[in-house]
């Protein structure tokens, strides 16, 4: 009965309570329904049950039926709704003017008090009165919203609790929270356009030589140009690449070409995007000034759901690095084995020279395969497609990143003695859906939905960003190794 819980306590914003500024509430109405009808489900999934009835997979359902159901998960997504507000906020360094409080105005909108349900075309919300009638909401809850897009009869769909947590981190309104505090995606040159102090000291002195290049003729033009911060930066055209060139010869520091500069400067923007990274992870212990030793930090919540768990900590952080590594070497893997699949195959063996730098065409420059067709002298957009396919390295690394992510975990728990070997098989199966539903949630949902869209693309996901890593990687360490990357010119 424990864990039914969840579907009738409902996480909502508490002002009285100033520590934390949330509480949980009993929402009688979601208990009484679902203990009226937990014996007609006892041979089922109470989730799955739940979810047919709030999406009115049966026309039969009564209205009043289907809202309750909906109520029981509403208060169940609340909970992974707050964790991913706090999940947020401690991703950001002390130096941010906000907490997880402020996130929660975004998407903890839901006290639990009105009877929702969705129309016919899962896309409006309807409320539903004591007396069964329904009229329309112009209002949308995010609880409802999240349950709306939820696939829950699809075998590859995440867990609810994942579900709910990743929309949650895609939500608009923190997005556009977070932009107004300078954590936002930026492209290439916006972030060179924005660098900050701190991302300066990180760098080697030629590079920062090449920002201070940048911003004399670059970031000049914007604000000549009083470009609002809306507008996305541009490229630099050749006109301001060939400025630079001069700018920095007249310090001594000499660069060929205006293609070699655009090149330093993008792998400057990688070593910019690792910094913001790394330095955004917030310590949960800092050092007592009185006698040097490290304490838990007192601004983290110590109550309810708020309580430290070091060891699941210990568990998260482990998966993240894991999953670093595993996608990183999952990506190198399978370029390598993309490259030499073309140069075994007679009709593409002559274009295995050109898969890399197209690559880097469309993950580095934004460029389409339509676009990379002439710049590669490819014949046909179908060559292109099928030479790169970005939408199968992705499939393949994805793949082999949960081999990978799996086979560490399930040698980390052998060496704790953690589990039976070999293991129980659906112990094995349900880690395999697991470790799968997190590396969606991290990586790859965002990486598939990017390469889906066709217009106004931004490829500023992590799997991009660790994709464009490898460009650079291979540059510094591989030259002899890695096919001559092409020059763009404007």
């Amino acid at each position: 009965m424990n864990a039914l819980l969840r579907y009738w306590k409902i996480w909502r914003i508490d002002l009285a309570n100033e520590k934390v500024g949330y509480k949980d509430f009993l929402v009688p109405l979601a208990q009484e329904f679902l203990e009226q009808q937990i014996p007609n489900w006892q041979h089922g999934n109470v989730q799955a049950a739940l979810l047919s009835y709030f999406h009115g997979n049966n026309a039969a359902v009564d209205p009043m039926i289907r809202a309750q159901a909906g109520l029981c998960l509403r208060c169940y997504v609340s909970e992974p709704i707050l964790k991913a507000c706090q999940k947020i906020d401690s991703l950001f360094s002390g130096e941010k003017s906000f907490t997880y409080r402020d996130l929660l105005r975004c998407v903890l909108d839901d006290d639990g008090k009105k009877l929702v349900i969705l129309d016919s075309d899962r896309r409006t919300h309807l409320t539903v009165n004591d007396k069964g009638q329904i009229s329309s909401i112009t209002y949308k809850l995010f609880t409802v919203e999240v349950l709306r897009k939820f696939k829950y009869d699809s075998q590859s769909s995440m867990s609810l609790d994942n579900w709910a947590y990743f929309q949650t981190k895609q939500n608009a309104e923190i997005k556009k929270f977070l932009s107004e505090f300078g954590f936002r995606h930026l492209s290439n040159w916006a972030l060179l356009n924005r660098v900050r102090p701190k991302q300066l000291e990180t760098l080697s002195q030629r590079a920062r030589q090449l920002v201070e290049a940048f911003h004399a003729v670059y970031r000049r033009d914007r604000r000549l140009q009083r470009q609002t911060e809306a507008k996305k930066c541009p490229d630099p055209s050749i006109a301001q690449l060939q400025e630079m060139l001069i700018y920095l010869q007249t310090r001594n520091l000499i660069i060929n070409t205006a293609d070699e500069l655009k090149k330093e400067l993008q792998q400057i923007t990688t070593q910019l995007r690792q910094y913001d990274i790394w330095s955004s992870l917030e310590p949960l212990e800092i050092q007592n000034p009185e006698n040097g030793k490290y304490i838990l930090r007192t601004d983290l919540p110590t109550v309810s759901l708020d309580e430290i768990d070091v060891e699941q900590q210990e568990i998260l952080e482990f998966l993240h690095t894991e999953l670093r590594l595993a996608l990183t070497d999952a990506i190198v893997q399978e370029i390598s084995n993309c490259i030499t699949k073309l140069k075994n195959s007679s009709r593409y063996a002559p274009l295995a020279q050109k898969y890399i730098p197209g690559l880097q065409l469309y993950y580095s420059q934004g460029k389409t395969l339509k676009e990379i067709v002439p710049i590669l002298g490819m014949t046909s957009w179908d060559q292109a497609r099928r030479v790169l396919n970005p939408g199968e390295l992705l499939r393949k690394v994805r793949t082999l990143t949960v081999q990978k992510l799996l086979d560490s975990i399930l040698q980390t728990a052998q060496e704790k003695d953690l589990i039976n070997i070999p293991p129980e098989p659906d112990y094995l199966k349900n880690l395999a859906e697991q470790v799968e539903n997190f590396v969606d949630a991290e990586v790859f949902q965002e990486a598939g939905e990017e390469i889906r869209t066709s217009k106004n693309r931004s490829l500023d996901s992590f799997y991009a960003q660790q994709i464009r890593s490898f460009f650079v990687q291979k540059s510094v360490t591989s030259q002899k190794e890695l096919v001559p990357f092409v020059h763009i010119s404007n």
